[in-house]
């Protein structure tokens, strides 16, 4: 009898053990904590008189609205060029797509279409002499592209105020010059993507139209990096004297990167935009990247490795971190300090992640 149980023991149980184990440790170590403390946030919401609900409604329609910006990583990472700290510039090509469709009036569905087809040729320009200067500084790219992040920040809000805009709706009213600092998309694609396809189950709202734009974009560049350029895009990155020996060329390779991840800031700022119901400009890029950059390394990606996968998980648990921990601290404690929370556990994240650059499992 405990010779059966015992052979029992080695041919189902061990096996399920270590299946569990190696899938635990493929799943690393800080992301079992992160989860694990946000399962603990949502099990205590009740008790504080949070609605479950309402916190993965909350949290879903982060995901939405930063997926794509998290995606834009992952070309730059493939490509040997690291982590893309000069994400504002993507951003500021979209905010110019942005402004250029609400400059024309039209307003709806269409507006977004537009503001995608205004921003891409800007994204594109911008992403190819992004890219040139990035092959110059091989090894300093993720220090120089946060300087290129700040300098575009900064020159761009001189540019807001001296752009010859003319429509009432983002001009400052007493000079009827200028771009505000804040503008709204109501009237023209607030929640274009938001409100399609949204199911509603009590106090759960859940919009599968931003979960299906960020999958077609995330399907695109998983197909792309599954095709011949996608792959010596990859061998740049991951072993780029082989690459060379190839006949692989490097800097054409690390440009096109570059270019696809600009160009995909661009379509996320507009995401976030249709989602938040603002433009924010002048400042407002300034630290959008810090983020984008936190979610990915705490979805196990690295400097030099990341998937579509390590894009989902991160962004889960980066914008549910920093969405429930707030409201369910304010309501324990009765005291209303959310957005002193919101900042302590975000730049707290982002510190971890940046710990974390070198690989999750750690």
């Amino acid at each position: 009898m405990m010779e059966n149980n015992k052979d029992i023991l080695n041919a189902y149980v061990l096996p399920v053990l270590r299946d569990i184990k190696e899938a635990l440790k493929a799943f690393g170590l800080p992301r079992l904590i992160i989860t694990g403390f946000l399962l603990l946030l949502f099990i205590i919401a009740p008790f504080a008189g949070i609605s479950v609900g309402a916190s993965l409604t909350d949290t879903l329609g982060r995901f939405g609205q930063n997926a794509i910006m998290v995606l834009a990583m992952v070309p730059m990472i493939h490509s040997g060029c690291g982590l893309n700290f000069g994400l504002p510039l993507g951003i500021i090509s979209g905010l110019l797509g942005a402004t250029l469709a609400i400059e024309t009036g039209i307003q709806g569905p269409l507006s977004f279409l537009l503001a995608i087809l205004y921003s891409t040729p800007f994204a594109l320009v911008f992403g190819w002499g992004y890219g040139k200067l990035l092959n110059k500084v091989k090894g300093s790219e993720m220090m120089i592209a946060t300087y290129v992040g700040f300098s575009s920040v900064a020159f761009m809000s001189i540019m807001w105020l001296i752009l010859p805009y003319k429509s009432p709706t983002m001009v400052w009213g007493y000079t009827g010059e200028g771009l505000r600092t804040t503008i709204s998309t109501e009237g023209f694609y607030y929640h274009v993507l938001r409100d399609t396809l949204s199911l509603r189950i009590g106090s759960l709202s859940i919009s599968f139209g931003e979960i299906l734009f960020f999958a077609l974009f995330a399907f695109i560049i998983w197909a792309f990096l599954h095709t011949k350029t996608g792959t010596a895009m990859t061998a740049v990155g991951s072993n780029p004297v082989f690459a060379r020996a190839s006949g692989i060329s490097i800097d054409r390779q690390r440009t096109l990167s570059v270019i696809m991840s600009t160009w995909l800031g661009a379509l996320g700022i507009l995401c976030y935009q249709q989602g938040y119901g603002f433009i924010q400009l002048y400042q407002g890029p300034m630290y959008m990247a810090m983020p984008a950059v936190s979610a990915i390394l705490i979805g196990g990606a690295s400097v030099n490795k990341a998937t579509i996968t390590n894009v989902v998980i991160g962004t889960i648990l980066y914008q549910g971190i920093v969405s429930m921990t707030p409201s369910v601290m304010n309501s324990l404690i009765h005291t209303d300090m959310s957005e002193v929370l919101r900042i302590i556990v975000s730049n707290g994240m982002i510190l971890y992640a940046l710990t974390r650059k070198s690989g999750a499992s750690r």
